[in-house]
């Protein structure tokens, strides 16, 4: 599936270069524009993250996620700042339908996620593993909004949570996050295969119909789009088309 993402910073929709947070661009419209366009057009679900949340829990943008789930019907998936379990509660109470995306928390309070895991259904739980590539080739998993090296391992935290029923996992690598330069095409392939159970969703780079293309050959289940939607590299239904054919090809 393809994904439409939006970022939120302040109530406008951003996008970060390589997670950088002094390297913002701030676009134009307002979330409701973006998302009700991408609805229009046939997504089926989108992808939002409240980067406000992300960086310090106790500014998450409460209003505004509101303001969005009163006018939206689809499916979200939604993260920033979800560090307990009264903030999982609150999404579900509001939105029945969609799914939240734990980052940090996975990494940082593993006892406190797994509780989690027994209580919602694993489906509805989305783990958001962004990663640097280090000179050993190493993928490092970055915490709070990319801004803190965690020094954990991505299959080490993958392995863990199979043993608790994990089934979805975002995986960015951030040196390409809102960059246009192209995914990793290596590291979904290495992944996806390693751990066939996974649902494994990509972000981080997308700028072509072909990245899409190799993505779907890569072996992810859905990917994620942000800039290049934002900056009309080209549209939703362009890339659902492509995706679809990928399928058929398949």
């Amino acid at each position: 599936m393809i994904i439409p993402a939006i970022d939120l910073i302040q109530g406008k929709v951003v996008r970060l270069f390589q997670g950088k947070f002094d390297l913002k661009y701030k676009y134009s419209f307002n979330p409701l524009f973006y998302i009700k366009n991408y609805i229009n057009n046939g997504a089926k679900k989108i992808h939002i993250v409240d980067l406000d949340g992300a960086k310090n829990p106790k500014k998450k943008q409460i209003k505004l996620l509101k303001l969005i789930l009163s006018h939206i019907k689809i499916p979200l998936q939604i993260g920033g700042g979800i560090r307990n379990q009264e903030d999982i509660d609150f999404i579900f109470n509001l939105t029945p339908i969609s799914q939240i995306v734990i980052g940090s928390s996975a990494i940082q309070n593993f006892k406190i996620v797994e509780k989690w895991f027994k209580i919602y259904n694993p489906n509805k739980i989305i783990l958001a593993l962004d990663i640097k590539i280090d000179i050993n080739k190493q993928k490092i998993l970055f915490i709070n909004g990319w801004q803190n090296n965690s020094n954990v391992n991505l299959e080490f935290i993958i392995e863990k949570f199979i043993n608790i029923g994990l089934k979805n996992v975002l995986c960015t690598d951030i040196s390409r996050d809102g960059t246009l330069s192209g995914p990793n095409i290596d590291l979904y392939t290495d992944i996806t295969r390693k751990y066939p159970e996974i649902c494994f969703q990509a972000s981080g780079g997308i700028h072509s119909l072909n990245d899409i293309h190799n993505l779907k050959n890569s072996g992810v289940k859905n990917i994620i789009i942000g800039k290049a939607f934002l900056e009309n590299k080209f549209t939703f239904q362009e890339a659902n088309v492509c995706w679809q054919k990928e399928l058929f090809h398949v």
